[in-house]
């Protein structure tokens, strides 16, 4: 009869070590069923399922083949598979897979052992697990700002809110973030990026550092602060905070542009995406004006913002044409995709405050970044605890992958 074994191969690693063996089973015809390999800190785990069929004889094969893992000095152990318990593994192909993403300045046991058992208790078996980000030097050379290991999962959650409750929980408690993604064609090939600006790409939020400089800016960071919250109506706080404004002189706009700080990671980030081909938007309730300054400086492809109404040199305290709030981005990113021709599915959308949320909602991959209480809840993955260009993490880019960190 027919036999089904796996070879598993142990021992450190050196180039030559999969051709010698494979070389073997390859003189005996031997049909591949699954292999995989991974190396850790020079040292590997090679599996290879063979299929031998029943006119073959097996004992010579083993016998070959064991010699050569003595040659080369690796440990090589046989485990014979029933038929019954192969295709049993064959039909569990089809189900759901998914990707989880810890993101940590640093990760430790503690982190990994609250991921592997609520996916355990969820009834999803880890099927691989990857280091994406670079080398940890323990003396000398620069190490990397932020470490990240990727869970590939098979099967479907039990509970999939309270998992990812379980891991909302875990991410607060352990200073990390923690991601739960569908791992599918699309997750693959995202193609655009749209962000919001204030307190997302920039690390202030430009109508309170407008209002710093009118001598207004308690009263318009207070109406700021309760909108992001989403305790009050967008387009309603907006009209407010801008009143408030008139009679400020256009010449304090390029100023505050140029005091304006990039959130960590941005350039990086942009800078990536830009490389491999991805379209980039800003999407903002605040002002064109920055918003195109902004876009110069990184390269970004569409900007969409508020348009300030400028008189005699000075603001009115008004927008020109409709205001750009959560429903209007949504509209927006909408018809920046049909306009690139591509999926939803295939859209990123980042941002931090309540009017982000119809946004993050419509696009295949919604981030709350440093977000508040109410959007991180609205939102399907957050970030709270890195900067932009972890999101790199979140589609699958490597350490190595990914631009050179900004001087």
């Amino acid at each position: 009869m027919s036999e089904i074994i796996l070879i598993h191969v142990t021992g450190e690693d050196r180039p030559g070590i999969t051709a010698s063996l494979t070389g073997v089973l390859a003189e005996y015809g031997v049909e591949i069923l699954d292999v995989g390999q991974i190396v850790i800190h020079n040292f590997m785990t090679l599996g290879i399922l063979i299929h031998i069929p029943a006119q073959a004889e097996s004992a010579p094969i083993l016998k070959d083949v064991l010699f050569k893992a003595h040659e080369l000095g690796v440990e090589l152990k046989l485990h014979p598979l029933s038929p019954r318990r192969y295709e049993a593994w064959v039909r569990t192909q089809g189900k759901a897979r998914h990707i989880v993403t810890l993101i940590a300045r640093r990760v430790n046991a503690a982190q990994i052992e609250r991921i592997s058992k609520a996916l355990a208790d969820d009834g999803l078996n880890i099927d691989r697990i990857t280091r994406l980000s670079g080398r940890i030097p323990l003396s000398g050379g620069k190490a990397p700002r932020m470490s990240c290991v990727e869970f590939s999962v098979r099967g479907t959650p039990h509970d999939p809110v309270g998992l990812r409750r379980k891991f909302v929980d875990a991410a607060q408690e352990l200073g990390v973030d923690i991601a739960l993604q569908e791992d599918n064609v699309f997750r693959r090939n995202r193609r655009l990026v749209a962000f919001d600006m204030d307190s997302t790409l920039v690390r202030a939020e430009v109508i309170d550092e407008l209002a710093k400089r009118a001598g207004v800016g308690h009263k318009v960071a207070a109406i700021t602060e309760r909108a992001m919250r989403g305790e009050l109506d967008f387009k309603e706080s907006l009209r407010a905070r801008l009143a408030l404004l008139k009679g400020l002189p256009e010449s304090v706009l390029a100023e505050v542009a140029e005091t304006l700080p990039l959130t960590e990671g941005a350039q990086r980030l942009v800078a990536t995406l830009k490389r491999v081909g991805y379209k980039t938007a800003i999407l903002s309730g605040g002002f064109t004006y920055f918003g195109e300054k902004l876009a110069e400086k990184l390269g970004i492809d569409h900007v969409f913002a508020n348009e300030l109404e400028i008189k005699d040199g000075a603001l009115t305290g008004k927008v020109v044409g409709s205001i750009v709030d959560g429903a209007k981005k949504a509209q927006l990113l909408k018809r920046i995709a049909k306009k690139e021709k591509i999926s939803l599915q295939q859209v990123i959308a980042v941002g931090d405050g309540a009017n982000d949320l119809p946004m993050l909602g419509l696009a295949g991959l919604g981030i709350a970044f440093h977000a508040k209480p109410k959007v991180k809840q609205g939102a399907r993955q957050s970030i709270s605890t890195l900067g932009l260009d972890s999101i790199l993490f979140l589609i699958g880019f490597r350490e190595r992958e990914a631009v050179r960190e900004e001087a």
